[in-house]
């Protein structure tokens, strides 16, 4: 039976005391029976796998692989798995670069398959890729319960991660527009509507821009390396989710009300 984690509060406060409890429940999921076998099945065998096509043929093992980087609903998609995986990622024609949502591109870049040697050869990669995929698996289990913390969770990761990269700020904001779990959050926070999605890609860079620069005092998505920027950020989306689902709840109500009234008279 898979460990389900504890979350008695949400929002916020549900954030806080999931960071307080992270570590205890973190490690009695991973004693799940389930990802236990899953991750000793992929330890004992990734190394034996040299080709994307041997990857994708072997449903255990792509189950983890997916699972690393966030894209499990894809485990039926072998063909376009093995597509990305093929072309690597050292030509601009590669599909995962020519694609929106840059996860593709870090499994392709993760795995080498278009290198001389794979990365399955390389002895620490099994490890690697485990823990990766124990550490969406356990946000995933958060998610069955508060798809806001699983959302925050990701964020945390992901947006801390991309600011300490070198690459260009506008590179940076593209690549959270392109990634849905990510454009959640950062949208949400930033109080941008979603219908932006819809304008041209460059009159979103400077909608973002300026509302980070607004609220933040910084336009860079570089300034979220800094843990109070980032629990800064994280604050404000899960403040503004909670308090969206309570006028959800409290419209709802208020129209349930009304019919039954109408009914009355």
């Amino acid at each position: 039976m898979t460990y389900s984690p504890v979350l008695p509060l949400s929002g916020y406060a549900g954030w806080a005391l999931l960071n307080r409890t992270k570590t205890v429940q973190t490690a009695a999921f991973n004693k799940s029976p389930e990802i236990v076998r899953d991750t000793d099945y992929f330890k004992a065998n990734i190394s034996k796998v040299k080709t994307a096509d041997a990857l994708v043929n072997d449903r255990r093992l792509l189950r983890v692989a997916l699972g690393a980087f966030g894209l499990d609903d894809d485990i039926n998609n072998k063909a376009f798995i093995k597509k990305i995986l093929t072309d690597g990622t050292l030509t601009d024609k590669a599909l995962a670069n020519r694609l929106t949502d840059k996860r593709y591109l870090e499994m392709a870049k993760a795995f080498g398959f278009d290198l001389g040697t794979p990365s399955t050869q390389i002895s620490t990669f099994g490890t690697q890729i485990v823990t990766a995929f124990k550490d969406r698996q356990f946000e995933k289990a958060v998610g069955e319960q508060d798809d806001n913390l699983r959302l925050a969770m990701n964020a945390t990761r992901e947006v801390a991660a991309l600011a300490g990269k070198t690459s260009s700020e506008s590179t940076k904001w593209f690549t959270i527009m392109g990634n849905s779990p990510l454009a959640a959050v950062v949208q949400k926070a930033l109080g941008i509507p979603s219908k932006v999605a819809s304008l041209d890609v460059d009159q979103q860079l400077s909608i973002y821009q300026a509302k980070a620069q607004a609220i933040f005092g910084s336009s860079s998505v570089s300034q979220f390396s800094d843990p109070a920027q980032m629990d800064k950020l994280v604050k404000r989306f899960l403040t503004r989710a909670q308090a969206d689902e309570i006028m959800a709840q409290t419209s709802s109500s208020s129209i349930a009300l009304t019919l039954l009234q109408s009914r009355l008279r």
